[in-house]
């Protein structure tokens, strides 16, 4: 007669590490970047990580390509400016710290709707049919200025209620830590989401529907559940915004806010789940610092997309992966010379185009302050041919010494995956 026997899964401890990590990166963060500018990016950078992980349950998990993600985040953040302005009013008496939840709520029952005619379809229909409803939602912000709050968008103040332990959320500081606080406990939810049998599932219908469908399992609302839980983390995400900004537009539902989760989310690695965090901080960065920096910040961001669609498909996620492989090996140091000879001729290629750029620029929309302009420090004549010939020799350099350093390296890359491969075989041989 045989006895039950309970087998326990070994605990995670690496696991655990990274998620402590995590949390220590978010306490200690606003205390090593202390300026205004800091702060009010990390905020940004947390509502981000949220709405972008939320974004690629749909895009990486689901393979379901959404143009539209930006209603359910920008719904969610009218609703809880609506709310904080009750709550301002004494209408509610909701606490600040919970309205996020409301703006979650939001995103769910939006998502509850108009997923239910999204998730009909798939692939490429699926993809239209949310272009279409995000264009939808848009126009209706024009038509509806009395939810929308029209042109000028709908304003509040944060700092109402009664304070919690001295918590008022009028410091930035504690906004942040707000933020911080939702963005771990997303995070981990949506991890968890992954280690669902609906998380395996959705991952199934997204690699093979049709046998999903033979096994008995229905593929539109496998994907209609992860929709609806993707719009409650989105409204969260929104939620979260209408507090840190204390106004809402209707750009927040537009196609370019759109645009950009799916553009960052890709270019930080759909396919891993800490793929859309390295997305959303770049994001912050480039709509902050970078659109400070260049006037062309949309053209560089338009090449580093392209770029990345045809070389590196698994956005940077993927690279940080293949190499932490090597490293696992100890061979990574074997490539340490390649990867400065790269870094070295890809930064003369980088400033070779962006003098170009910037100088063309300068000439088309700065023509009013004169064909002088500075660069990294450097003072160039638009009008003058040496810059032009410089910042050409730069280039064309570059180029030919990049193509030489991706040949060595590509050599030498293939010598370390056979070694690699050989390693693999002689433990398998043991």
């Amino acid at each position: 007669m045989s006895k039950n026997v309970y087998q326990f899964k070994p605990y995670n401890v690496g696991r655990a590490v990274l998620w402590l990590l995590f949390a220590v990166v978010l306490w200690v963060a606003p205390k090593v970047f202390t300026s205004s500018l800091s702060m009010t990016m990390l905020t940004q950078m947390g509502t981000a990580i949220i709405v972008c992980l939320s974004y690629n349950m749909l895009l990486g998990q689901g393979g379901m390509l959404s143009f539209g993600h930006a209603v359910y985040s920008g719904l969610g953040a009218f609703a809880a400016i609506h709310t904080l302005n009750k709550v301002g009013d004494g209408s509610w008496g909701i606490p600040v710290s919970l309205i996020p939840l409301v703006g979650g709520v939001a995103g769910l029952l939006m998502a509850a709707l108009l997923g239910a005619v999204s998730t009909k379809k798939s692939g490429n229909t699926f993809a239209m049919i949310t272009l279409g409803v995000g264009e939808l939602v848009w126009s209706m912000s024009l038509m509806l200025p009395e939810f929308f709050g029209g042109e000028g968008g709908v304003s509040s103040n944060r700092v109402v209620g009664q304070p919690f332990m001295g918590v008022t959320f009028g410091p930035q500081i504690q906004v942040y830590y707000l933020i911080a606080v939702y963005c771990f406990v997303c995070t981990v939810l949506m991890f968890a989401f992954t280690q669902t049998p609906l998380g395996r599932m959705l991952n199934a219908v997204r690699d093979n529907p049709e046998r999903v469908e033979f096994i008995g399992y229905d593929t539109q609302r496998v994907r209609y559940y992860a929709f609806m839980i993707a719009g409650f983390f989105a409204g969260v995400g929104g939620g979260l915004y209408a507090i840190n900004f204390e106004i809402v537009t209707a750009e927040v539902v537009g196609a370019h806010r759109s645009g950009a989760y799916l553009l960052f989310t890709f270019l930080g690695g759909s396919m891993f789940f800490f793929g859309p965090i390295i997305g959303a901080v770049l994001m912050v960065l480039a709509m902050v610092m970078l659109s400070e920096m260049t006037k062309a910040w949309l053209l560089y961001l338009g090449l580093t997309f392209l770029f990345m669609v045809m070389f590196a498909p698994g956005g940077i996620a993927s690279l940080l992966m293949l190499n932490l492989r090597i490293a696992s090996y100890g061979l990574l140091r074997k490539l340490s010379t390649a990867y400065l000879a790269l870094a070295g001729t890809a930064l003369a290629i980088v400033v070779g185009a962006s003098v170009m750029v910037e100088m063309i620029y300068h000439i088309k929309l700065n023509e009013a302050l004169g064909p002088t302009m500075g660069y990294a420090g450097a003072t160039l004549n638009t009008r003058g041919l040496d810059a032009w010939v410089g910042a050409g020799l730069v280039l064309v350099t570059g180029i030919g010494l990049f193509e030489v350093a991706r040949r060595e390296f590509m050599r030498q890359w293939g010598h370390i995956q056979e070694a690699i491969e050989a390693e693999n075989l002689r433990r398998q041989a043991l």
